[in-house]
C-alpha cells in the first residue's frame, strides 16, 4: 500500500477514503445490532455495548496496535484516548438528532449507568499507569492485564444486573424503554443476521487499517505531531462508526442501543491501550506518553463523569433542545482538540 502513500496529499486522500468507507457501513451495523438485540433477547444496552461497541471499535484497535507495533507510542495512545473523547462527544450530536427530549433523560437505564461507571474505572486505571513508574514484566506493564480482567468482570456485572436489577429509572412520558420489535416472519434468520454483522465488521476493520497507515504517513511526511494526528485525525476517522450508528439508532427509536453502544464501546476502547502495550516492544507504552496524552486521559474521565451525571440527573428539556450535559461534553471536547491542535 506504500505506493498509495508516497505524498502527503495521497496519504490524506487514503485517510478520507477510509473514513468514507467506515461512515457508509455504520447505518447497516446499527440496524443489524438493533435486530440482534431483539432476536437474541440480550437487550439493546448489552448488544450495543458489547457487540456494536466492539465492532465499531475495530478501526481504532487496528490503528493503535499497528502504530504501537511500528514504534509510534504517542500515535497509538492518543488515538485510543482521542477516540473515547470524540465518541463521547458524538452522543451530544445524537442528542441533537433526537428532537423529542433530552437523550440522557429518555435512555436512562441501569445497564447504561453501569457501562459509564466501568468506563470511568478503566480510564482511571489507565491514567494511573501513565503516571506510575515504568515497571514491566516481559515488556508488559502490570496494569495491562488488570484492564483486561476489569473489562471482563464489568461485562459480567452488567449481564447479571440485567437479569436481577436492583435499580430502575423512574418512568416519565419521555422515557423510552428497551422493548423488542415484533418479529418479521419474512425477515432474515438469526444466522444471516450474524453473518451480515461479521461482514460489516470486517469491512470496518480493513478501513481502519488503511486509515492508520495514512496517519503514519502523514506523521512521517509532514511536521504534524503524533499526538495531533492520532488524537484528532485518526481518532475521528476511526470513530465515525460510533457517530453513524448512534444517530441511526436514535432515528430508529433504539435510544438505549445508541447510548449503550457509545459507553460500552468506550469501555472496550480503553483496551486499545492495553493491546498497544503488548504490541509496543521498547517497553511499557504508558511511560512513553507526552503531557498531551496525560491531559487527554484526564479530560476523557471528566467527559465520562459528566455524561453519567446527565444519565442520573435526567434533565427535562423541551422538544428540539439538548441537555446541559451534552453542551458541557461538547465544550470539553473542543478544549481537548485545542490542547492537541496547539502542540508545535
Amino acid at each position: 500500500m506504500s505506493q498509495w502513500l508516497a505524498t502527503p496529499g495521497a496519504a490524506l486522500a487514503v485517510l478520507l477514503l477510509g473514513a468514507v468507507a467506515i461512515l457508509a457501513i455504520g447505518t447497516w451495523l446499527a440496524g443489524l445490532a438493533d435486530r440482534l438485540a431483539d432476536r437474541t433477547g440480550l437487550g439493546e444496552a448489552f448488544v450495543g455495548a458489547v457487540f456494536l461497541g466492539a465492532s465499531t471499535s475495530l478501526p481504532g484497535i487496528t490503528a493503535s496496535v499497528t502504530a504501537a507495533w511500528n514504534g509510534h507510542a504517542s500515535l497509538a495512545l492518543s488515538n485510543a484516548l482521542g477516540g473515547i473523547a470524540v465518541q463521547t462527544a458524538f452522543l451530544a450530536v445524537a442528542d441533537v438528532a433526537y428532537r423529542k427530549a433530552n437523550l440522557e433523560h429518555a435512555a436512562a437505564s441501569l445497564g447504561n449507568l453501569m457501562w459509564g461507571a466501568l468506563l470511568i474505572v478503566l480510564l482511571a486505571a489507565l491514567l494511573v499507569a501513565m503516571v506510575a513508574p515504568p515497571v514491566a514484566l516481559l515488556g508488559v506493564h502490570p496494569v495491562t492485564p488488570v484492564l483486561f480482567a476489569a473489562y471482563v468482570m464489568g461485562v459480567r456485572l452488567v449481564a447479571e444486573a440485567r437479569e436481577e436489577p436492583m435499580w430502575r429509572p423512574r418512568l416519565t412520558g419521555a422515557t423510552r424503554l428497551d422493548k423488542p420489535e415484533p418479529e418479521d416472519p419474512g425477515g432474515a434468520g438469526l444466522g444471516r443476521l450474524w453473518l451480515g454483522f461479521l461482514v460489516a465488521a470486517g469491512v470496518v476493520m480493513a478501513s481502519g487499517w488503511a486509515v492508520t497507515r495514512a496517519g503514519e504517513a502523514l506523521v512521517a511526511q509532514t511536521a504534524l505531531s503524533q499526538s495531533l494526528v492520532g488524537g484528532l485525525m485518526v481518532a475521528v476517522a476511526t470513530s465515525l462508526p460510533e457517530l453513524v450508528t448512534s444517530v441511526a439508532a436514535v432515528r430508529r427509536g433504539a435510544l438505549t442501543l445508541a447510548v449503550g453502544g457509545v459507553l460500552g464501546g468506550n469501555a472496550f476502547d480503553t483496551l486499545f491501550a492495553a493491546m498497544a502495550d503488548v504490541a509496543y516492544r521498547p517497553g511499557p507504552i504508558y511511560s512513553a506518553v507526552s503531557p498531551r496524552e496525560l491531559a487527554l486521559a484526564a479530560l476523557t474521565i471528566l467527559m465520562a463523569a459528566v455524561l453519567v451525571l446527565g444519565l442520573l440527573r435526567r434533565q427535562r428539556v423541551g422538544p428540539g433542545r439538548i441537555g446541559s450535559e451534552s453542551v458541557v461534553v461538547l465544550l470539553l471536547y473542543l478544549l481537548g482538540a485545542w490542547l492537541l491542535g496547539g502542540e508545535g
